[in-house]
């Protein structure tokens, strides 16, 4: 009986969870801005091997944080002002600090047995914070690694991120990482990131879903995510006077992401500093900051990131909701049927031709040669193709009238004619069947040029 009531239960508080309106992005977006300032909390099996990125073999057995409590973090947040935690559920390495039925790699069969993932929820939940949660798709010890993706890590990664969004209450926050980097090399079609950001959606309708890794997209454009982020530790910097789009910003409050042995002797960095360079002026263009704490090897804070909290708490107060946020597109979250798909042009600069343009490399460009006045792009998919939304990146904004034209059995049909001075021309359509797509420029401020011409198929 006692097992049929605590069933009963749990399927409540799933189905509750479950059924919460969805409010719209732009609502999350200016909520998730409003938090203004948050913890990241760096805590798994690196923590114990002195290392960002650990040995992924190495045993459970060394994670024994004795003198665990996620408590005191969160009252360490809450004496910086802060208003949310974001934990490292599962980091590189592949080790899982939650009870997984997906892996044996997992907390469950350390000397701690205990979830830690919960404990932290329940103790910030406790102490007024919201609650976020940090996920890596590269995973050593999985062996999910580029050119190694297979469905069975897909559904393994599915998996994992459902335990994640269904026993822990409301998530506010996804954080992914080890996803489309250049140093993870898994891309969002060996790991499908249209089915990833479906499955977070529909778990929790209310997550913000941000990838960690979108440093090779334009500013003004919002790609494989719901919120801009910049890695500051990795010499990621947000514009403090252009940025437009809602944004969060990341740094370890120590010299690296995971605690390290001469970590309580050494200074961390000076919180006035973080305030005034960083909190700040990262808030006035829309930016949320997150400043990571990491725990030591007994589960606690050290006593000198403590100290440098309760000073920032003395000198910043998070004020209330930041100014209305700007309408934006909504991100582009599907595969892209342009990419690396035979192009043709007009007459081009010799060293940047239509191959530039569809390459998935926004620093590189397709350039119209200057003598041309109605330059055009197309790409040919060699097939009829569905889609639905063409995105154009320039490096610099100078296109400003142009029309769109999809092929259809040989007839060239029109999508957009007209004016869009944006650097990033993001189009939605009712869905058409061509084989060729193309862009023929009628006016641009000087010499043409595309950095990606992106074709999807979004799932509506």
């Amino acid at each position: 009986m006692k097992k049929l009531i605590l069933g009963i239960i749990l399927a409540i508080f799933y189905f509750s969870v479950n059924a919460q309106t969805q409010q719209p992005l732009q609502q999350l977006q200016q909520q998730f801005v409003d938090l203004r300032f948050g913890m990241f909390v760096h805590f798994n099996i690196p923590t114990y091997m002195n290392q960002d990125w650990p040995d992924p073999e190495a045993s459970p057995a060394i994670f024994n944080p004795t003198k665990l409590n996620c408590d005191q973090w969160a009252k360490a947040a809450k004496s910086a002002n802060m208003s949310y935690g974001c934990l490292t559920t599962k980091h590189h390495s592949g080790f899982c600090i939650w009870d997984t039925k997906t892996t044996d790699y997992n907390v469950m069969n350390s000397p701690l047995k205990k979830d830690v993932v919960k404990e932290f929820t329940d103790a910030f939940r406790r102490n007024g914070l919201k609650v976020m949660l940090y996920y890596s798709i590269l995973d050593t010890h999985h062996r999910i690694r580029p050119n190694a993706i297979t469905h069975k890590d897909v559904e393994m990664i599915k998996a994992q991120l459902t335990e994640l969004l269904t026993h822990y209450g409301e998530i506010s926050a996804l954080i992914i990482d080890g996803w489309d980097a250049p140093w993870s090399r898994i891309s969002y079609d060996d790991v499908p990131f249209e089915e990833i950001y479906h499955l977070v959606k529909s778990l929790q309708p209310n997550c913000v879903m941000m990838d960690l890794n979108g440093a090779k997209y334009p500013a003004e454009g919002m790609y494989y995510t719901d919120i801009k982020t910049y890695e500051m530790g990795a010499g990621q910097r947000i514009s403090k006077e252009h940025n437009t789009m809602p944004s969060l910003a990341c740094l370890p409050i120590n010299g690296s992401w995971f605690w390290k042995l001469d970590d309580p002797t050494t200074p961390v960095k000076d919180p006035a500093k973080l305030v005034n360079d960083y909190l700040i002026p990262l808030n006035k263009v829309d930016c949320n900051f997150i400043l990571n704490v990491s725990p030591n090897r007994d589960g606690l804070i050290d006593d000198n990131a403590l100290a440098a909290l309760k000073q920032i708490g003395s000198m910043w107060k998070n004020d209330g909701p930041a100014p209305k946020l700007a309408p934006i597109e909504a991100p582009i979250i599907s595969h892209n049927l342009a990419k690396n798909q035979p192009a043709n042009s007009s007459w081009s600069d010799d060293m940047n031709i239509m191959d530039f343009a569809n390459d998935d490399d926004f620093t590189t460009s397709w350039i119209s040669n200057p003598t041309v006045k109605d330059a055009w792009y197309e790409v040919d998919f060699d097939k009829v193709q569905g889609f639905n939304a063409i995105a154009i990146a320039e490096q610099q904004a100078n296109i400003t009238n142009y029309k769109l034209e999809y092929c259809d059995s040989g007839v060239w049909k029109t999508l957009f004619d007209g004016e869009n001075g944006n650097r990033i021309k993001v189009h939605r359509f009712n869905r058409v069947w061509g084989n060729k797509v193309r862009i023929r420029i009628a006016k641009a401020d000087h010499q043409v040029s595309i950095a990606e011409f992106g074709v999807y198929n979004e799932q509506r």
